[in-house]
């Protein structure tokens, strides 16, 4: 018991370390009118540069979520920037508000394609980034959003989805998505249908896109993250945070993270 408790101390006393070194900021930058809020989160203690992720956010909007998200990818030391697809930081307190948020932009892919491109650029420019190396990921419509950044061709090296939506008025085309693609699913999501998942691997397959897709047992919508089985029990929502599938998919964005920045 003692030798436990010796360990528990040492590996927080570490994780205060990690945390301390790294840094966080917020700024605005701009995509045509719109101002957009943006979080930074980088550990200052590394030298060098390092690759580059950008974390978009859920249908909520850009809240704590999205940014808890940007320092746990510093803390494995990227440089991570929690964007604002939607515009002025604005996030959505019921679901009514956020699909009127989310359907908005995924009407518009000419203006999500440029919140996500100023987004970009703003990455790219950190100086603690290697504009080399840089990849994105989302959660629900931000994972959604991610995968039609990589139908677009967007110069990245890598796009992570999770519960993310997978349909699209703009199915990707042979020779032009440029990053890889990975999925992870929760196989008892209501919100993504069995014949969802079909089309997304047909269209992928024929479009020759290097992809994988993860199906996570008994994971529902938003498994990710902790606060779901609140929001799911306040607006009647199937949603769900699966603490085993939280873990296995995000080990698996590190090892895909692993493989294309090497």
């Amino acid at each position: 018991m003692k030798r436990l408790m010796i360990l528990t101390v040492l590996f927080l006393f570490h994780a205060t370390l990690a945390s301390a070194a790294v840094k966080a900021t917020e700024l605005d930058y701009r995509a045509g009118d719109a101002t957009l809020k943006g979080f930074f989160a980088y550990d200052e203690s590394i030298d060098g540069k390092r690759p580059g992720i950008l974390v978009v956010h859920e249908w909520w909007g850009h809240n704590e979520y999205a940014r808890k998200r940007a320092r746990m990818l510093a803390e494995l030391g990227y440089t991570a920037l929690a964007v604002d697809m939607y515009g002025d930081g604005k996030f959505a307190g019921h679901p009514d508000d956020a699909g009127k948020f989310a359907g908005e932009l995924r009407k518009n892919l000419p203006l999500a394609k440029a919140r996500f491109a100023a987004a970009l650029e703003l990455l790219t420019a950190h100086p603690s980034v290697d504009a080399e190396k840089v990849a994105a990921i989302g959660y629900c419509f931000g994972g959604g959003m991610v995968l039609e950044m990589a139908r677009a061709g967007i110069d990245l090296q890598g796009v992570v989805s999770f519960h993310g939506s997978l349909g699209t008025s703009a199915p990707a085309r042979p020779e032009t998505v440029k990053a890889r693609v990975l999925v992870l699913n929760g196989a008892d999501d209501p919100f993504v249908t069995a014949e969802q998942i079909d089309h997304f691997k047909q269209e992928m397959e024929a479009a020759g896109v290097d992809y994988n897709f993860i199906n996570y047992p008994g994971a529902k919508h938003s498994f990710t993250n902790p606060e779901a089985d609140a929001f799911g029990e306040k607006f009647k929502l199937p949603l769900a945070y699966d603490s085993q599938a939280d873990a296995q998919s995000w080990q698996a964005m590190r090892d895909f993270f692993d493989v294309i920045f090497k």
